[in-house]
């Protein structure tokens, strides 16, 4: 059951937020200014979901019909070859999560995306979407803005891949998710770096200063 959050009575704006949607309004800030009475429309947007831990948001398969803001918990990204997990990314607390392509183009999903965790999002639909994008004054801003950084952040990965050793994504991935590692299985982690559990442990165990 999801649990009930605290509300907070938002200054001057005339309506009740939890605590879930004044997290979600504080971070659409960070790409965009957000008015007080335009609060209730995003409000009015989304919608709360929960899925316990090892369950799905998105399964190959099938069409992504929301995007996700993680409010609380972790998720994580991977696709199936021959029957061997390949991670490639996460999205914990105040991430957005999504199957873009999927999303907008309708067609079913050939990725995975799990909770490690018991996760609760606030989803909003491709309809929903496009309604944010309109009424807010600087919605249309704030798609062009999320979806840049989505295409860097995508070229950022790639380039990773190519270029750098498996311990320099490792060292990537730390200064992206800093308490991933306390959070997440270690294969897991060996599967988005790209080496096995053991080559993993012996990296920590050089990192720590240990014989391994």
């Amino acid at each position: 059951m999801l649990k009930v959050l605290m509300r907070t009575k938002v200054p001057g704006s005339g309506c009740d937020m939890n605590a879930d949607y004044v997290l979600l309004t504080q971070t659409i800030r960070h790409w965009i200014a957000v008015r007080q009475e335009e609060e209730s429309i995003i409000t009015s947007l989304f919608e709360p979901r929960h899925i316990p831990a090892n369950d799905f948001f998105l399964q190959a398969g099938d069409v992504c019909r929301y995007v996700g803001f993680v409010t609380k918990g972790l998720l994580r990204y991977y696709i199936l070859d021959d029957g061997i997990e390949h991670t490639y990314d996460f999205s914990p607390e105040q991430h957005f999560t999504c199957n873009y392509e999927s999303f907008l183009t309708k067609t079913p999903s050939t990725r995975f995306i799990q909770a490690i965790e018991d996760t609760s999002l606030l989803i909003i639909s491709y309809d929903n979407l496009q309604l944010l994008y309109d009424r807010l004054r600087e919605g249309q801003k704030f798609g062009r803005l999320v979806a840049e950084e989505l295409f860097v952040g995508m070229l950022q990965k790639l380039t990773s891949f190519y270029k750098e050793t498996a311990e320099e994504r490792y060292d990537t991935l730390l200064r992206s998710f800093p308490d991933l590692q306390e959070r997440v299985p270690q294969y897991v982690i060996a599967s988005y770096v790209g080496i096995k559990p053991q080559s993993l442990s012996r990296i920590r165990a050089q990192r720590a200063g240990k014989q391994y």
